[in-house]
């Protein structure tokens, strides 16, 4: 049965808003730091660049007049120890946060060191400035940008969840599911069309087989018939008895094709009727002419139940039939309220049966546990049609059970179900 995907924090919806917020915190961090070094960077030419300029000026003063300008300092002493004793006489410079140097000797070696400080604090100030309003609007844009990527992976994720939900539609044998027109180019809508194409193949397939089989059953019944009539002819003995078992088992398989062909076609459509549960049940069971205990459950007033008698008893006959076949005495049916219980005692269903349902054909060694060849797949498509719940299991001391579920329906409602 197709599960539709929850809306949890583990869906592809928040997984692509996750990513977007997380893409976005990493480039506004890039951002961010990239701004900050390179705005350092200039702050930091800049105050190069003035006080080369300022110790320039003032060294030429000094040389020309022996006065000092504004600013100007002979060995300051906060000079840093890098510029206080220098081996030539150009000009150097050292940052001493928030204070940027330039200083030259004024003469040859021993001779005093003039010196220019330029402060950068206003600069630094701006800096920091700079950072809290990158942050705070990166923060601004990140606040803005998450929700516009949870709405924009919310329409990804919901066309993912309606082609999603159609494949599973399919899956589960609606044919007639499709995604329907699909906006865009994208790869999201290239997935929508490829599914609608895979179910019009896939229907056009299960259609043909259908048509095949139905005409094959169809074709084979006349010569099936004039075989069996032929062997009416043979003298008796043993042959003839055995001919006449394969032919009879021959003339079911095509009468269990045409039923399958006709329950895939939808061509056929239950009779309900208000009847006693445990009497048809019994009945069905005799006709079987198998060795089988019936126990129906004992109340006040027999149970009636609302649904197709002669469906149910092909039902309960092929699922009595099978467990013969294929399981091991002894064999139960149980009847209780609208249950029907079979039950035999053999090595019970096989693992892919009880994972996959009953499939056309497919039989089971021994060993391998109950098999079932077109029997359970014509009672599935029955218990469907009258829509009661099937289901299989095998019993914890082993042997296979078969249960069968009718639906509830109100007394009254015959004439309801019928037009359905």
């Amino acid at each position: 049965m197709f599960r539709r995907l929850r809306p949890d924090l583990s869906s592809l919806r928040w997984k692509i808003a996750a990513l977007a917020a997380v893409t976005a915190c990493l480039v506004v961090a890039a951002v961010g730091v990239l701004v900050h070094m390179w705005t350092a960077q200039d702050i930091r030419s800049r105050a190069e660049a003035q006080a080369f300029n300022a110790v320039y000026s003032a060294m030429d003063v000094y040389r020309r007049t022996g006065t000092l300008v504004e600013g100007a300092e002979l060995d300051p002493a906060g000079l840093p120890a890098a510029l206080r004793h220098p081996d030539d006489g150009d000009r150097h410079t050292a940052y001493d946060i928030p204070v940027f140097w330039a200083a030259q000797r004024t003469g040859g070696p021993g001779s005093p060191v003039l010196a220019v400080d330029y402060q950068v604090g206003t600069e630094l100030h701006n800096l920091r400035q700079l950072d809290v309003t990158m942050a705070v609007a990166s923060l601004v844009a990140l606040a803005a940008a998450v929700p516009l990527a949870v709405y924009g992976a919310g329409l990804l994720a919901r066309r993912l969840r309606r082609v999603s939900e159609t494949a599973g539609r399919i899956s589960a044998g609606d044919l007639d599911a499709r995604t329907g027109p699909t906006k865009g180019r994208d790869e999201v809508a290239e997935i929508a069309v490829t599914v609608d194409r895979m179910a019009d193949s896939l229907g056009q397939l299960l259609r043909t087989e259908r048509q095949f089989t139905a005409d094959v059953a169809h074709e084979l019944r006349t010569p099936v018939g004039g075989l069996l009539a032929a062997a009416d002819l043979l003298p008796a003995g043993e042959t003839e008895d055995l001919l006449r078992s394969r032919v009879r088992d021959l003339r079911g398989l095509v009468e269990d094709l045409l039923e399958i062909s006709r329950l895939d076609a939808g061509a056929e459509q239950p009779v309900p009727a208000r009847v006693p549960l445990g009497a048809v049940v019994s009945e069905a069971v005799a006709r079987t002419g198998l060795r089988v205990e019936v126990t129906v459950a004992e109340t006040e007033a027999p149970q009636t139940v609302e649904t197709d008698p002669r469906r149910l008893e092909r039902i309960v006959s092929n699922l009595v039939v099978n467990a013969h076949r294929h399981g091991g005495p002894p064999v139960e049916v149980t009847v209780e309220s609208r249950t029907v219980v079979v039950r035999d005692h053999g090595p019970g269903f096989p693992a892919d049966l009880l994972l996959h349902g009953p499939r056309r054909f497919q039989t089971g060694a021994t060993e391998r546990g109950t098999g079932h060849g077109l029997g359970l797949t014509i009672v599935l498509g029955q218990a469907r049609l009258l829509g009661a719940e099937l289901h299989l299991e095998n019993a914890p001391e082993g042997g296979a059970v078969a249960t069968l579920r009718l639906p509830f329906r109100p007394s009254g409602s015959c004439g309801t179900a019928a037009s359905a």
